[in-house]
Protein backbone atom coordinates (compact mmCIF):
# COMPACT_ATOMS: atom_id res chain seq x y z
CA UNK A 1 0.00 0.00 0.00
CA UNK A 2 1.13 3.50 -0.80
CA UNK A 3 -0.21 6.35 1.33
CA UNK A 4 -0.40 9.70 -0.43
CA UNK A 5 -1.69 13.05 0.77
CA UNK A 6 -4.18 15.03 -1.28
CA UNK A 7 -3.14 18.37 -2.68
CA UNK A 8 -4.73 21.29 -0.86
CA UNK A 9 -5.07 24.36 -3.13
CA UNK A 10 -4.06 27.18 -0.74
CA UNK A 11 -6.20 29.85 -2.40
CA UNK A 12 -9.34 27.71 -2.19
CA UNK A 13 -8.65 26.80 1.44
CA UNK A 14 -8.06 30.46 2.30
CA UNK A 15 -11.25 31.59 0.49
CA UNK A 16 -13.34 28.96 2.28
CA UNK A 17 -11.88 29.88 5.65
CA UNK A 18 -12.51 33.59 4.99
CA UNK A 19 -16.15 32.77 4.29
CA UNK A 20 -16.48 31.59 7.89
CA UNK A 21 -15.80 27.88 7.50
CA UNK A 22 -13.90 26.04 10.22
CA UNK A 23 -10.19 25.98 9.22
CA UNK A 24 -10.05 22.16 9.12
CA UNK A 25 -13.25 21.92 7.07
CA UNK A 26 -11.88 24.60 4.72
CA UNK A 27 -8.77 22.48 4.17
CA UNK A 28 -10.77 19.26 3.66
CA UNK A 29 -13.23 20.81 1.22
CA UNK A 30 -10.48 22.53 -0.78
CA UNK A 31 -8.72 19.17 -1.14
CA UNK A 32 -11.94 17.77 -2.62
CA UNK A 33 -12.17 20.43 -5.31
CA UNK A 34 -14.51 22.91 -3.61
CA UNK A 35 -13.47 26.44 -4.55
CA UNK A 36 -16.07 28.63 -2.88
CA UNK A 37 -18.69 28.47 -0.15
CA UNK A 38 -21.35 28.76 -2.88
CA UNK A 39 -20.68 25.14 -3.77
CA UNK A 40 -21.49 24.18 -0.17
CA UNK A 41 -24.87 25.87 -0.18
CA UNK A 42 -27.29 22.97 0.36
CA UNK A 43 -30.49 25.00 -0.11
CA UNK A 44 -33.24 23.33 -2.13
CA UNK A 45 -33.22 26.31 -4.46
CA UNK A 46 -29.68 25.36 -5.49
CA UNK A 47 -30.75 21.95 -6.86
CA UNK A 48 -30.38 21.55 -10.61
CA UNK A 49 -33.79 22.19 -12.26
CA UNK A 50 -35.65 19.02 -13.32
CA UNK A 51 -36.41 20.42 -16.77
CA UNK A 52 -32.77 19.75 -17.67
CA UNK A 53 -33.38 16.00 -17.65
CA UNK A 54 -34.06 14.66 -21.10
CA UNK A 55 -37.47 13.00 -21.32
CA UNK A 56 -38.74 14.36 -18.02
CA UNK A 57 -41.39 16.60 -19.62
CA UNK A 58 -42.77 13.66 -21.61
CA UNK A 59 -42.74 11.58 -18.42
CA UNK A 60 -44.61 14.31 -16.52
CA UNK A 61 -47.28 14.54 -19.24
CA UNK A 62 -47.67 10.75 -19.26
CA UNK A 63 -48.12 10.65 -15.48
CA UNK A 64 -50.40 13.71 -15.41
CA UNK A 65 -52.66 12.13 -18.04
CA UNK A 66 -52.75 8.88 -16.05
CA UNK A 67 -53.75 10.76 -12.90
CA UNK A 68 -56.41 12.77 -14.74
CA UNK A 69 -57.88 9.57 -16.20
CA UNK A 70 -57.59 7.72 -12.88
CA UNK A 71 -55.52 5.01 -14.51
CA UNK A 72 -53.88 2.21 -12.55
CA UNK A 73 -50.14 2.84 -12.18
CA UNK A 74 -47.77 0.02 -11.26
CA UNK A 75 -44.18 0.66 -10.17
CA UNK A 76 -41.62 -2.03 -11.07
CA UNK A 77 -38.79 -1.70 -8.59
CA UNK A 78 -35.33 -3.20 -8.09
CA UNK A 79 -34.32 -5.36 -5.14
CA UNK A 80 -31.60 -3.17 -3.62
CA UNK A 81 -31.83 -0.16 -1.31
CA UNK A 82 -31.84 2.34 -4.18
CA UNK A 83 -34.66 0.42 -5.84
CA UNK A 84 -36.62 0.12 -2.59
CA UNK A 85 -36.32 3.82 -1.72
CA UNK A 86 -37.12 4.79 -5.33
CA UNK A 87 -40.24 2.62 -5.18
CA UNK A 88 -41.30 4.19 -1.87
CA UNK A 89 -40.68 7.69 -3.27
CA UNK A 90 -42.69 6.85 -6.40
CA UNK A 91 -45.66 5.40 -4.51
CA UNK A 92 -45.73 8.11 -1.85
CA UNK A 93 -45.11 10.92 -4.33
CA UNK A 94 -47.70 9.84 -6.89
CA UNK A 95 -50.32 9.49 -4.17
CA UNK A 96 -49.43 12.96 -2.86
CA UNK A 97 -49.93 14.34 -6.37
CA UNK A 98 -53.37 12.81 -6.81
CA UNK A 99 -52.89 9.28 -8.17
CA UNK A 100 -55.69 7.10 -6.75
CA UNK A 101 -54.47 3.64 -7.79
CA UNK A 102 -50.74 3.03 -7.35
CA UNK A 103 -49.28 -0.42 -6.73
CA UNK A 104 -45.83 -1.96 -7.14
CA UNK A 105 -44.08 -5.13 -8.20
CA UNK A 106 -40.57 -6.07 -7.15
CA UNK A 107 -38.67 -8.80 -9.03
CA UNK A 108 -37.45 -11.86 -7.21
CA UNK A 109 -33.64 -11.90 -7.37
CA UNK A 110 -33.55 -15.67 -7.95
CA UNK A 111 -36.58 -16.29 -10.15
CA UNK A 112 -36.82 -13.07 -12.16
CA UNK A 113 -33.29 -11.74 -12.18
CA UNK A 114 -32.64 -8.04 -12.75
CA UNK A 115 -34.83 -5.55 -14.56
CA UNK A 116 -38.19 -5.54 -16.32
CA UNK A 117 -38.63 -8.94 -18.00
CA UNK A 118 -41.56 -10.21 -20.12
CA UNK A 119 -42.92 -12.33 -17.23
CA UNK A 120 -42.96 -9.27 -14.96
CA UNK A 121 -44.75 -7.27 -17.67
CA UNK A 122 -47.34 -10.06 -17.83
CA UNK A 123 -47.84 -9.92 -14.03
CA UNK A 124 -48.29 -6.14 -14.16
CA UNK A 125 -50.85 -6.50 -16.96
CA UNK A 126 -52.68 -9.29 -15.11
CA UNK A 127 -53.26 -7.06 -12.10
CA UNK A 128 -55.04 -4.55 -14.34
CA UNK A 129 -52.44 -1.77 -14.63
CA UNK A 130 -52.60 0.82 -17.41
CA UNK A 131 -49.17 2.46 -16.90
CA UNK A 132 -45.98 0.65 -15.93
CA UNK A 133 -43.23 2.79 -14.34
CA UNK A 134 -39.78 1.37 -13.70
CA UNK A 135 -37.53 2.76 -10.97
CA UNK A 136 -33.78 2.07 -10.80
CA UNK A 137 -34.05 -0.30 -13.77
CA UNK A 138 -35.41 -0.61 -17.27
CA UNK A 139 -32.85 1.13 -19.47
CA UNK A 140 -31.61 -2.26 -20.72
CA UNK A 141 -35.01 -4.02 -20.63
CA UNK A 142 -35.74 -4.01 -24.36
CA UNK A 143 -37.63 -7.33 -24.38
CA UNK A 144 -39.55 -6.47 -21.20
CA UNK A 145 -40.74 -3.13 -22.57
CA UNK A 146 -41.67 -4.72 -25.90
CA UNK A 147 -43.75 -7.31 -24.03
CA UNK A 148 -45.45 -4.62 -21.94
CA UNK A 149 -46.29 -2.52 -25.00
CA UNK A 150 -47.64 -5.58 -26.82
CA UNK A 151 -49.99 -6.12 -23.86
CA UNK A 152 -51.29 -2.55 -24.22
CA UNK A 153 -49.39 -1.02 -21.31
CA UNK A 154 -47.90 2.45 -21.47
CA UNK A 155 -44.31 2.37 -20.14
CA UNK A 156 -42.22 5.01 -18.38
CA UNK A 157 -38.57 4.16 -17.68
CA UNK A 158 -36.81 5.98 -14.82
CA UNK A 159 -33.28 4.71 -14.36
CA UNK A 160 -29.68 5.82 -13.93
CA UNK A 161 -27.74 2.83 -15.22
CA UNK A 162 -25.73 2.99 -18.42
CA UNK A 163 -27.75 2.11 -21.53
CA UNK A 164 -26.83 -0.59 -24.02
CA UNK A 165 -26.66 -0.18 -27.76
CA UNK A 166 -30.47 -0.27 -28.07
CA UNK A 167 -32.91 1.77 -25.99
CA UNK A 168 -36.22 0.16 -25.00
CA UNK A 169 -39.29 1.42 -26.93
CA UNK A 170 -40.87 3.09 -23.87
CA UNK A 171 -43.34 5.97 -24.05
CA UNK A 172 -40.83 8.07 -22.10
CA UNK A 173 -37.35 7.55 -20.64
CA UNK A 174 -35.81 9.61 -17.84
CA UNK A 175 -32.16 8.75 -17.32
CA UNK A 176 -29.30 11.27 -17.05
CA UNK A 177 -27.02 8.74 -18.76
CA UNK A 178 -29.12 8.19 -21.88
CA UNK A 179 -27.68 9.48 -25.16
CA UNK A 180 -28.26 13.18 -25.70
CA UNK A 181 -29.11 14.06 -22.08
CA UNK A 182 -27.21 17.17 -21.00
CA UNK A 183 -28.23 17.05 -17.32
CA UNK A 184 -25.16 18.10 -15.37
CA UNK A 185 -25.39 15.46 -12.62
CA UNK A 186 -24.80 12.10 -14.29
CA UNK A 187 -24.50 10.52 -10.84
CA UNK A 188 -28.14 10.73 -9.76
CA UNK A 189 -29.20 7.50 -8.09
CA UNK A 190 -32.39 5.76 -9.20
CA UNK A 191 -34.23 7.34 -6.28
CA UNK A 192 -32.96 10.77 -7.33
CA UNK A 193 -34.23 10.27 -10.88
CA UNK A 194 -37.70 9.37 -9.54
CA UNK A 195 -37.71 12.38 -7.20
CA UNK A 196 -36.83 14.67 -10.10
CA UNK A 197 -39.60 13.11 -12.20
CA UNK A 198 -42.08 13.93 -9.41
CA UNK A 199 -40.82 17.53 -9.28
CA UNK A 200 -41.52 17.89 -13.00
CA UNK A 201 -44.90 16.17 -12.64
CA UNK A 202 -45.87 18.68 -9.97
CA UNK A 203 -44.86 21.52 -12.31
CA UNK A 204 -46.97 19.93 -15.09
CA UNK A 205 -49.99 19.69 -12.76
CA UNK A 206 -49.52 23.34 -11.78
CA UNK A 207 -49.50 24.30 -15.45
CA UNK A 208 -52.75 22.37 -15.90
CA UNK A 209 -54.34 24.29 -13.03
CA UNK A 210 -54.72 21.26 -10.75
CA UNK A 211 -53.18 23.37 -7.98
CA UNK A 212 -51.07 26.50 -7.62
CA UNK A 213 -47.79 27.23 -5.87
CA UNK A 214 -49.59 27.85 -2.57
CA UNK A 215 -51.77 24.73 -2.59
CA UNK A 216 -49.44 22.24 -4.25
CA UNK A 217 -48.37 19.16 -2.23
CA UNK A 218 -44.95 19.35 -0.61
CA UNK A 219 -42.45 16.79 -1.85
CA UNK A 220 -39.74 17.67 0.72
CA UNK A 221 -40.91 14.88 3.09
CA UNK A 222 -39.57 12.43 0.50
CA UNK A 223 -36.00 13.72 0.85
CA UNK A 224 -34.96 11.38 3.73
CA UNK A 225 -35.72 8.46 1.41
CA UNK A 226 -33.84 10.15 -1.44
CA UNK A 227 -30.82 10.67 0.81
CA UNK A 228 -30.85 7.08 2.05
CA UNK A 229 -31.02 5.55 -1.43
CA UNK A 230 -28.39 7.92 -2.82
CA UNK A 231 -25.83 7.07 -0.14
CA UNK A 232 -26.63 3.34 -0.05
CA UNK A 233 -26.16 3.02 -3.83
CA UNK A 234 -22.64 4.45 -3.53
CA UNK A 235 -23.12 6.89 -6.41
CA UNK A 236 -20.70 9.80 -6.66
CA UNK A 237 -21.66 12.60 -4.31
CA UNK A 238 -21.33 15.51 -6.71
CA UNK A 239 -22.63 18.91 -5.59
CA UNK A 240 -26.23 18.12 -6.56
CA UNK A 241 -26.26 14.75 -4.80
CA UNK A 242 -24.66 16.32 -1.71
CA UNK A 243 -27.52 18.82 -1.59
CA UNK A 244 -30.10 16.04 -1.82
CA UNK A 245 -28.36 14.12 0.96
CA UNK A 246 -27.87 17.20 3.15
CA UNK A 247 -31.57 18.05 2.86
CA UNK A 248 -32.53 14.50 3.77
CA UNK A 249 -30.17 14.41 6.75
CA UNK A 250 -31.51 17.74 8.00
CA UNK A 251 -35.03 16.33 8.12
CA UNK A 252 -33.98 13.03 9.71
CA UNK A 253 -32.12 14.85 12.49
CA UNK A 254 -35.28 16.85 13.16
CA UNK A 255 -37.28 13.61 13.42
CA UNK A 256 -39.15 14.27 10.15
CA UNK A 257 -38.88 10.91 8.38
CA UNK A 258 -41.07 7.92 7.49
CA UNK A 259 -41.92 5.63 10.39
CA UNK A 260 -39.90 2.83 8.81
CA UNK A 261 -36.70 4.86 8.71
CA UNK A 262 -37.10 5.78 12.38
CA UNK A 263 -37.69 2.10 13.20
CA UNK A 264 -34.57 1.09 11.27
CA UNK A 265 -32.48 3.58 13.26
CA UNK A 266 -33.84 1.98 16.43
CA UNK A 267 -33.18 -1.57 15.17
CA UNK A 268 -29.60 -0.58 14.34
CA UNK A 269 -29.20 1.16 17.74
CA UNK A 270 -28.17 4.37 15.99
CA UNK A 271 -29.40 7.79 17.23
CA UNK A 272 -31.31 9.52 14.45
CA UNK A 273 -30.71 12.88 16.13
CA UNK A 274 -27.05 12.57 15.04
CA UNK A 275 -27.77 10.82 11.74
CA UNK A 276 -24.87 10.75 9.28
CA UNK A 277 -24.10 9.38 5.86
CA UNK A 278 -22.34 6.54 7.71
CA UNK A 279 -25.72 5.50 9.15
CA UNK A 280 -27.30 5.44 5.69
CA UNK A 281 -24.46 3.45 4.15
CA UNK A 282 -23.63 1.01 6.95
CA UNK A 283 -26.69 0.75 9.23
CA UNK A 284 -29.96 1.35 7.36
CA UNK A 285 -28.87 0.49 3.82
CA UNK A 286 -27.59 -3.05 4.61
CA UNK A 287 -30.75 -3.91 6.55
CA UNK A 288 -32.93 -2.99 3.58
CA UNK A 289 -30.57 -4.68 1.11
CA UNK A 290 -30.66 -7.89 3.17
CA UNK A 291 -34.34 -8.36 2.28
CA UNK A 292 -33.53 -8.39 -1.44
CA UNK A 293 -30.53 -10.66 -0.93
CA UNK A 294 -32.07 -13.39 1.19
CA UNK A 295 -35.84 -12.90 1.24
CA UNK A 296 -38.24 -10.57 -0.56
CA UNK A 297 -37.64 -6.84 -1.01
CA UNK A 298 -41.35 -6.34 -0.43
CA UNK A 299 -40.40 -6.34 3.27
CA UNK A 300 -38.03 -3.42 2.77
CA UNK A 301 -40.46 -1.45 0.62
CA UNK A 302 -43.35 -2.01 3.02
CA UNK A 303 -41.14 -0.81 5.88
CA UNK A 304 -40.50 2.43 3.99
CA UNK A 305 -44.16 2.85 2.95
CA UNK A 306 -45.98 2.28 6.20
CA UNK A 307 -47.05 5.16 8.41
CA UNK A 308 -47.97 2.81 11.25
CA UNK A 309 -45.18 3.01 13.85
CA UNK A 310 -46.00 -0.41 15.35
CA UNK A 311 -45.92 -2.14 11.96
CA UNK A 312 -42.75 -0.27 11.04
CA UNK A 313 -41.03 -1.55 14.18
CA UNK A 314 -42.09 -5.13 13.46
CA UNK A 315 -40.80 -4.90 9.87
CA UNK A 316 -37.55 -3.25 10.97
CA UNK A 317 -36.95 -6.04 13.49
CA UNK A 318 -37.57 -8.60 10.73
CA UNK A 319 -35.11 -6.81 8.43
CA UNK A 320 -32.56 -6.69 11.24
CA UNK A 321 -32.86 -10.46 11.75
CA UNK A 322 -32.44 -11.10 8.01
CA UNK A 323 -29.36 -8.87 8.02
CA UNK A 324 -27.82 -10.91 10.85
CA UNK A 325 -28.44 -14.05 8.79
CA UNK A 326 -26.84 -12.33 5.79
CA UNK A 327 -23.74 -11.54 7.86
CA UNK A 328 -23.44 -15.19 8.93
CA UNK A 329 -23.73 -16.43 5.35
CA UNK A 330 -21.31 -13.79 4.13
CA UNK A 331 -18.71 -14.74 6.76
CA UNK A 332 -18.51 -18.35 5.59
CA UNK A 333 -18.58 -17.39 1.91
CA UNK A 334 -15.91 -14.76 2.41
CA UNK A 335 -13.43 -17.21 3.89
CA UNK A 336 -14.03 -19.73 1.10
CA UNK A 337 -13.82 -17.02 -1.58
CA UNK A 338 -10.56 -15.69 -0.13
CA UNK A 339 -9.11 -19.19 -0.25
CA UNK A 340 -10.21 -19.67 -3.86
CA UNK A 341 -8.82 -16.27 -4.87
CA UNK A 342 -5.47 -16.88 -3.14
CA UNK A 343 -5.15 -20.25 -4.88
CA UNK A 344 -5.00 -18.35 -8.17
CA UNK A 345 -1.42 -17.21 -7.48
CA UNK A 346 1.58 -18.41 -5.46
CA UNK A 347 2.07 -16.69 -2.11
CA UNK A 348 5.14 -14.77 -3.30
CA UNK A 349 3.47 -13.51 -6.49
CA UNK A 350 1.07 -10.70 -7.21
CA UNK A 351 -2.61 -11.54 -7.81
CA UNK A 352 -3.78 -11.73 -11.44
CA UNK A 353 -5.01 -8.41 -12.90
CA UNK A 354 -8.64 -9.51 -12.36
CA UNK A 355 -10.10 -12.17 -10.09
CA UNK A 356 -13.09 -14.44 -10.74
CA UNK A 357 -14.20 -17.14 -8.28
CA UNK A 358 -17.08 -19.62 -8.14
CA UNK A 359 -18.22 -22.26 -5.68
CA UNK A 360 -21.39 -24.39 -5.98
CA UNK A 361 -22.26 -23.60 -2.35
CA UNK A 362 -22.18 -19.83 -2.74
CA UNK A 363 -25.45 -17.91 -2.14
CA UNK A 364 -26.32 -15.71 -5.11
CA UNK A 365 -27.78 -13.04 -2.86
CA UNK A 366 -24.43 -12.32 -1.21
CA UNK A 367 -21.98 -12.55 -4.13
CA UNK A 368 -21.76 -8.76 -4.52
CA UNK A 369 -20.74 -8.19 -0.92
CA UNK A 370 -18.11 -10.95 -1.09
CA UNK A 371 -16.77 -9.54 -4.37
CA UNK A 372 -16.37 -6.20 -2.63
CA UNK A 373 -14.42 -7.81 0.23
CA UNK A 374 -12.01 -9.59 -2.15
CA UNK A 375 -11.59 -6.41 -4.19
CA UNK A 376 -10.70 -4.52 -1.02
CA UNK A 377 -8.21 -7.17 0.11
CA UNK A 378 -6.44 -7.84 -3.22
CA UNK A 379 -7.04 -4.49 -4.95
CA UNK A 380 -8.19 -6.20 -8.12
CA UNK A 381 -11.42 -6.08 -10.15
CA UNK A 382 -13.35 -9.07 -8.80
CA UNK A 383 -16.31 -11.20 -9.85
CA UNK A 384 -17.92 -13.76 -7.55
CA UNK A 385 -20.33 -16.29 -9.06
CA UNK A 386 -23.03 -18.53 -7.58
CA UNK A 387 -25.23 -21.13 -9.22
CA UNK A 388 -28.61 -19.74 -10.25
CA UNK A 389 -31.52 -20.88 -8.11
CA UNK A 390 -34.08 -20.01 -10.77
CA UNK A 391 -36.23 -22.90 -12.06
CA UNK A 392 -34.66 -24.47 -15.12
CA UNK A 393 -31.51 -22.33 -14.81
CA UNK A 394 -29.31 -24.67 -12.75
CA UNK A 395 -26.68 -24.63 -15.52
CA UNK A 396 -26.29 -20.85 -15.24
CA UNK A 397 -24.06 -18.81 -12.94
CA UNK A 398 -24.99 -15.37 -11.66
CA UNK A 399 -22.04 -13.11 -10.99
CA UNK A 400 -21.59 -9.79 -9.25
CA UNK A 401 -18.49 -7.69 -9.73
CA UNK A 402 -16.74 -4.83 -7.98
CA UNK A 403 -13.94 -2.76 -9.45
CA UNK A 404 -11.02 -0.49 -8.62
CA UNK A 405 -10.33 3.03 -9.86
CA UNK A 406 -9.29 3.03 -13.50
CA UNK A 407 -11.22 -0.07 -14.57
CA UNK A 408 -14.75 0.50 -15.93
CA UNK A 409 -16.43 -2.79 -15.14
CA UNK A 410 -19.44 -2.53 -17.43
CA UNK A 411 -17.27 -1.46 -20.37
CA UNK A 412 -14.97 -4.41 -19.62
CA UNK A 413 -17.95 -6.78 -19.75
CA UNK A 414 -19.02 -5.22 -23.03
CA UNK A 415 -15.57 -5.95 -24.48
CA UNK A 416 -15.65 -9.53 -23.16
CA UNK A 417 -19.06 -9.99 -24.82
CA UNK A 418 -17.73 -8.70 -28.16
CA UNK A 419 -14.60 -10.88 -28.03
CA UNK A 420 -16.44 -14.00 -26.89
CA UNK A 421 -19.97 -13.96 -28.34
CA UNK A 422 -22.40 -16.12 -26.41
CA UNK A 423 -20.39 -16.30 -23.19
CA UNK A 424 -22.28 -13.50 -21.48
CA UNK A 425 -25.99 -14.32 -21.46
CA UNK A 426 -26.72 -10.89 -20.01
CA UNK A 427 -24.85 -8.12 -18.22
CA UNK A 428 -25.16 -4.54 -17.01
CA UNK A 429 -24.11 -2.07 -14.35
CA UNK A 430 -21.76 0.82 -13.64
CA UNK A 431 -18.05 1.58 -13.71
CA UNK A 432 -17.48 0.26 -10.20
CA UNK A 433 -20.18 -2.42 -9.88
CA UNK A 434 -21.75 -4.73 -12.44
CA UNK A 435 -23.51 -8.06 -12.80
CA UNK A 436 -23.68 -10.78 -15.41
CA UNK A 437 -25.02 -14.25 -16.14
CA UNK A 438 -22.98 -16.99 -17.83
CA UNK A 439 -23.30 -20.71 -18.45
CA UNK A 440 -21.30 -22.71 -15.92
CA UNK A 441 -19.29 -24.32 -18.73
CA UNK A 442 -18.05 -20.87 -19.74
CA UNK A 443 -16.66 -19.86 -16.34
CA UNK A 444 -13.00 -20.41 -17.28
CA UNK A 445 -13.47 -18.56 -20.57
CA UNK A 446 -14.95 -15.61 -18.69
CA UNK A 447 -12.21 -15.71 -16.04
CA UNK A 448 -9.45 -15.59 -18.66
CA UNK A 449 -11.23 -13.02 -20.83
CA UNK A 450 -11.77 -10.59 -17.95
CA UNK A 451 -8.16 -10.99 -16.81
CA UNK A 452 -7.01 -10.31 -20.38
CA UNK A 453 -8.96 -7.04 -20.54
CA UNK A 454 -7.61 -6.04 -17.13
CA UNK A 455 -4.01 -6.75 -18.18
CA UNK A 456 -4.51 -4.44 -21.17
CA UNK A 457 -6.23 -1.61 -19.28
CA UNK A 458 -4.38 -1.62 -15.96
CA UNK A 459 -0.74 -0.77 -15.35
CA UNK A 460 1.49 -1.30 -12.32
CA UNK A 461 0.58 2.05 -10.81
CA UNK A 462 -3.16 1.35 -11.06
CA UNK A 463 -2.73 -2.13 -9.60
CA UNK A 464 -0.86 -0.71 -6.61
CA UNK A 465 -3.26 0.14 -3.82
CA UNK A 466 -3.10 3.85 -3.06
CA UNK A 467 -4.75 5.36 -0.04
CA UNK A 468 -5.45 9.07 -0.37
CA UNK A 469 -5.42 10.97 2.88
CA UNK A 470 -5.70 14.52 4.13
CA UNK A 471 -2.20 14.46 5.62
CA UNK A 472 -1.33 15.14 9.26
CA UNK A 473 -3.93 16.28 11.78
CA UNK A 474 -2.86 19.05 14.13
CA UNK A 475 -3.02 17.83 17.77
CA UNK A 476 -5.33 20.69 18.79
CA UNK A 477 -8.05 19.01 16.70
CA UNK A 478 -8.01 15.83 18.79
CA UNK A 479 -11.23 16.51 20.63
CA UNK A 480 -14.71 14.97 20.46
CA UNK A 481 -16.48 18.15 19.33
CA UNK A 482 -14.31 18.27 16.21
CA UNK A 483 -15.16 14.65 15.42
CA UNK A 484 -18.86 15.51 15.79
CA UNK A 485 -18.42 18.46 13.43
CA UNK A 486 -16.86 16.25 10.75
CA UNK A 487 -19.49 13.54 11.20
CA UNK A 488 -22.25 16.07 10.57
CA UNK A 489 -21.01 16.86 7.05
CA UNK A 490 -21.95 14.97 3.87
CA UNK A 491 -19.24 12.50 2.85
CA UNK A 492 -19.35 9.52 0.53
CA UNK A 493 -18.35 8.12 -2.85
CA UNK A 494 -16.31 10.69 -4.80
CA UNK A 495 -16.29 12.98 -1.77
CA UNK A 496 -14.32 10.83 0.62
CA UNK A 497 -14.72 11.09 4.39
CA UNK A 498 -11.70 12.66 6.12
CA UNK A 499 -8.76 10.29 6.49
CA UNK A 500 -5.51 11.57 7.99
CA UNK A 501 -1.97 10.20 7.98
CA UNK A 502 1.18 10.79 9.95
CA UNK A 503 4.10 9.04 11.60
CA UNK A 504 3.20 7.35 14.89
CA UNK A 505 4.96 5.34 17.55
CA UNK A 506 3.22 2.12 18.52
CA UNK A 507 3.42 1.83 22.32
CA UNK A 508 1.42 -1.39 22.67
CA UNK A 509 -0.85 -3.62 20.59
CA UNK A 510 -3.03 -6.65 21.18
CA UNK A 511 -5.72 -8.68 19.41
CA UNK A 512 -9.29 -8.28 20.61
CA UNK A 513 -12.75 -9.57 19.66
CA UNK A 514 -14.24 -13.05 19.84
CA UNK A 515 -12.24 -14.22 16.83
CA UNK A 516 -9.17 -12.18 17.81
CA UNK A 517 -9.36 -10.43 14.46
CA UNK A 518 -9.16 -6.76 15.53
CA UNK A 519 -5.92 -5.00 16.43
CA UNK A 520 -6.15 -2.64 19.41
CA UNK A 521 -3.34 -0.10 19.68
CA UNK A 522 -1.96 2.53 21.99
CA UNK A 523 -0.07 5.18 20.04
CA UNK A 524 2.09 8.21 20.55
CA UNK A 525 0.84 10.82 18.06
CA UNK A 526 2.59 14.19 17.89
CA UNK A 527 3.51 13.87 21.56
CA UNK A 528 0.03 12.81 22.68
CA UNK A 529 -1.23 9.34 23.69
CA UNK A 530 -4.07 8.11 21.47
CA UNK A 531 -6.03 4.85 21.40
CA UNK A 532 -6.63 3.20 18.04
CA UNK A 533 -8.26 0.11 16.61
CA UNK A 534 -7.87 -1.63 13.26
CA UNK A 535 -10.96 -3.70 12.57
CA UNK A 536 -10.48 -6.95 10.67
CA UNK A 537 -6.67 -6.80 10.92
CA UNK A 538 -4.63 -9.23 12.98
CA UNK A 539 -1.04 -8.65 11.89
CA UNK A 540 1.20 -6.61 14.26
CA UNK A 541 2.61 -3.22 13.32
CA UNK A 542 6.24 -2.17 13.70
CA UNK A 543 7.16 0.30 16.44
CA UNK A 544 7.24 3.20 13.97
CA UNK A 545 4.91 3.50 10.98
CA UNK A 546 3.17 5.94 8.69
CA UNK A 547 -0.44 5.39 9.70
CA UNK A 548 -3.65 6.32 7.84
CA UNK A 549 -6.64 6.78 10.11
CA UNK A 550 -10.13 8.19 10.51
CA UNK A 551 -11.44 9.82 13.66
CA UNK A 552 -13.98 8.32 16.02
CA UNK A 553 -15.27 8.98 19.52
CA UNK A 554 -15.09 6.23 22.12
CA UNK A 555 -17.66 6.72 24.90
CA UNK A 556 -17.00 4.98 28.21
CA UNK A 557 -18.62 5.79 31.54
CA UNK A 558 -19.68 9.23 30.40
CA UNK A 559 -16.24 10.13 29.01
CA UNK A 560 -15.89 10.90 25.30
CA UNK A 561 -12.37 10.41 23.96
CA UNK A 562 -11.03 10.55 20.42
CA UNK A 563 -9.73 7.31 18.99
CA UNK A 564 -8.22 6.46 15.60
CA UNK A 565 -9.83 3.96 13.24
CA UNK A 566 -6.86 2.63 11.29
CA UNK A 567 -7.24 2.37 7.50
CA UNK A 568 -3.73 1.28 6.53
CA UNK A 569 -0.03 1.73 7.12
CA UNK A 570 3.24 2.14 5.29
CA UNK A 571 6.70 1.38 6.61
Amino acid sequence: MKIIARDIPPRSAWALEQSGLHPLLARLYAARGVRSSDELDAALARLLPPAGLQGVQAAARLLADAIAQQQRICIVADYDCDGATACAVAVRGLRLLGAQQVSYQVPDRVVDGYGLTPPIAERVHAQGADLLVTVDNGIASVAGVQAAKALGLAVLITDHHLPGTELPPANAIVNPNQPGCTFESKSLAGVGVMFYTLLQLRAELRARGVFDAASQPRLEPLLPLVALGTVADVVRLDANNRRLVAQGLKRVRAGAMPAGMRALFEAAARPWEQASTFDFGFALGPRINAAGRLADMTLGIECLLTDDATRAQALARQLDAINRERRDIEGGMREQAFALAENLFPAADQPPPAVSVFDPDFHEGVVGIVASRIKDKLHRPTFVFAASGAPGKAHELKGSGRSIAGFHLRDALDLVAKRHPGVLLKFGGHAMAAGCTIAQEHFEVFEQALAAVASEWLDTATLTRQLETDGPLAPEYLHADLVDLLAGEVWGQGFAPPTFSDQVQVLSQRLVGEAKNHLQLKLQYQGQPVDAIWFGHNEPLPEHALLAFRLDVNEWRGQRRVQFLVEGWQA
